[in-house]
């Protein structure tokens, strides 16, 4: 295959679940999209096991939906127990969850990414170059000079308008811009054991939490037929003799795993860091997913996070590619980089309660977690709101929706009964009770209009009634990203509601 050369509106630097799901919201948006990978062949071992509902509805958004049953499935639940069995902390996962999907699911990550591939490839605006390791980036003019080195030593360049750096936590491209970074401090060395059973074994909770002092251990499911466990280093433990298979097979042999019922697929040691980049854009380049932040896994939220980014850049960039003016990419900064700080410490509060070896104080934990009545069961919380960015500041708005991400359900369309993103439709989604005149087009914004009701859009499941009945409002305004723009309870509101959109865009 030829190297990256000519001239495309967007090169993504990467090819892992979050460049190739950013490639392909620009290319379903018409765009010429161009994807280097510096490795030749696709990653072949998982690093993400899980995925959230919000997560589900985002990749399903890419075109993917229909074939996320085959490769994942729903998890039970979360459940947190001390070294005596004892449960510190359950979380009850929903088949159907808020946003229509399961509340979480596990799955193999190699089959996700080989799916967004094919996926990508139904594109013929999309060229994607394997074995081609960014190099060099410089911005002449309205355009960014990518250049790329191949395998065999050859130099190629690439002309975008637009540069996405998904590489990674060891991005070049974050490095190439010289953006700092802000670093917790929070790190543990953890064995990493992929693993895949000889005979179907029923786990519940799906996914577990040992808060051994003698030895902190996940164990989580890792798509159909795969369980992953993990094992923290002890402090004083030989780093070197962690990594070898002995230790793995000694240590997971308590729990029933031994080579005459499991193949070990993978015995690693990785470490877990806490850090997000202070700066997401820098000029025409920006960064996505691990490249922008990195978390402790203990919430299984890093590869949702990033899918948020690509959720979150992708209608964006479309409107600024589109003619709107570039600040709009600032506020992509603004929000995804306050949700993923509060993921990170969110995840690193989990891991300082997690990463105990001194039973003293794994004793005074449990004792103090063992005294709260509402430690569980319990149900996830909603995906996290967003608190500042583009978001409606319409003085007669309803402030209570502004950022939330609207819950999804059936809908009957049309004499057809669907998830509503698929029977109504995705992009700026306008939801009301009654009919609106949604006045003059804004550039690049076509809202669908849903109004619930007979000969409408019939709400199966009740839940936009409830929905917005609970919020007092007549309309919602809901962004590509599912995220609410505004919402007012008078349909009168409306055009001001719009007017706000419209005026936030082009003074973006």
């Amino acid at each position: 295959m030829s190297g990256p050369q000519g001239d495309v509106d967007v090169a993504v630097v990467g090819l892992g679940p979050i460049g190739a799901t950013l490639a392909i919201l620009l290319a379903q948006r018409g765009w010429r999209v161009g994807v280097v990978e510096r490795r030749p062949e696709a990653y072949p071992l998982p690093r993400a096991t899980s995925f959230d509902g919000e997560t589900a509805r985002l990749l399903a958004g890419a075109g993917v939906g229909a074939d996320l049953p085959g490769l994942s499935q729903p998890a039970t639940g979360y459940q947190w127990l001390d070294a005596r069995g004892r449960v510190l902390l359950d979380i009850v996962f929903a088949t159907t969850g808020r946003y229509g999907w399961p509340d979480a699911s596990t799955m193999h990550q190699p089959a996700l990414e080989a799916l967004l591939t094919r996926r990508l490839a139904t594109f013929p605006d999309v060229r994607i170059w394997r074995g081609h390791e960014v190099v060099d980036l410089r911005e002449a003019g309205d355009r960014v000079m990518v250049g790329t080195k191949s395998v065999d030593g050859e130099a190629h360049t690439v002309a975008a308008r637009w540069v996405i750096g998904c590489d990674g936590a060891n991005s070049y491209v974050r490095d190439r811009l010289g953006v700092g970074v802000t670093d917790l401090g929070f790190s543990y060395d953890w064995l990493l054991c992929d693993v895949e059973l000889a005979v179907e074994r029923t786990f519940l909770p799906t996914n577990q939490q040992w808060c051994d002092p003698a030895r902190p251990t996940t164990v989580v499911g890792s798509g159909p037929g795969r369980r992953r466990w993990e094992f923290m280093r002890l402090p004083g433990e030989d780093l070197d003799e962690l990594r070898t298979s002995d230790a793995a097979w000694r240590l997971l042999e308590p729990r029933g795993v031994r080579p005459d019922n499991a193949r070990l697929l993978r015995s690693s040691t990785y470490t877990f860091r806490a850090m997000w980049a202070d700066q997401w854009r820098d000029g025409r380049v920006l960064l996505a997913g691990d490249a922008a932040h990195l978390m402790p896994p203990f919430a299984g939220q890093g590869m949702c996070s990033g899918l948020r980014d690509a959720a979150n850049l992708g209608w964006k960039l479309d409107l600024v590619l589109r003619g709107a003016p570039a600040e709009l990419l600032d506020t992509y900064t603004i929000e995804r980089r306050a949700q993923a700080r509060q993921s990170i410490r969110e995840s690193v509060k989990l891991g300082r309660v997690i990463c105990v070896s001194d039973p003293d104080a794994a004793a005074d934990r449990d004792a103090a977690i063992l005294a709260n009545p509402r430690r569980g069961p319990n149900r996830p919380e909603p995906a996290k709101p967003l608190a500042e960015g583009l978001l409606s500041r319409l003085p007669e708005g309803l402030a209570a929706a502004r950022g939330d991400v609207v819950p999804q359900g059936r809908v009957r369309v049309g004499g057809q009964t669907g998830l509503f993103d698929d029977r109504v439709g995705r992009g700026f989604v306008l939801l009301t009770t009654g009919e609106v005149d949604t006045g003059p087009a804004i550039p690049g914004v076509d809202p669908i209009v849903a109004r619930l009701g007979p000969g409408a859009v019939g709400d199966v499941d009740g839940v936009y009634t409830s929905y917005l009945a609970g919020l007092g409002a007549a309309a919602v305004l809901v962004r590509p990203d599912y995220h609410v723009f505004g919402a007012v309870a008078d349909l009168a509101l409306v055009h001001a509601l719009l007017d706000d959109l419209r005026r936030q865009l082009n003074a973006a």
